[in-house]
């Protein structure tokens, strides 16, 4: 267990499979209810890797920017792009598969959401 200031983060043990699956995916999705700890895991592989950048769709301004130009918000990003909380911007989703459909490498998008996003019928056809 490691201490901050204001919580206790745990290791966590999904940490390896998420780093194992970024080396062949495309897109890897973090999926689980709210409070489970998915935006610190991803925040911990983001700042493993000095390619990434992070996005939160709970920060109203950056869920503006997505939601106004979905293709231009995943555009461009030459390492790894984390986008939390991805289902609050379901346009998104067809952005992101346009964008691994143009560029297969693996490693473009860390996503998270809630239980939900597994359950859209959208969302699972869209990434399959």
């Amino acid at each position: 267990m490691i201490s901050s200031p204001s919580r206790h983060v745990v290791a966590r043990h999904l940490l390896t499979g998420v780093r194992e699956a970024l080396l062949d995916t495309r897109v890897v999705a973090v999926v689980g209810p709210r409070q489970a700890g998915k935006s610190t895991l991803v925040q911990q592989l983001v700042a493993e890797r000095p390619d990434a950048t992070y996005a939160s769709l709970d920060a109203p301004e950056i869920r503006a920017l997505a939601g106004d130009d979905p293709a231009g918000f995943v555009a461009g990003r030459p390492g790894l792009f984390a986008i939390d909380e991805v289902q609050r911007v379901p346009d998104l989703m067809l952005a992101i598969k346009a964008g691994v459909d143009r560029d297969q490498r693996p490693g473009r998008f860390l996503i998270t959401g809630s239980s939900q996003l597994s359950a859209n019928r959208a969302v699972s056809e869209t990434l399959a």
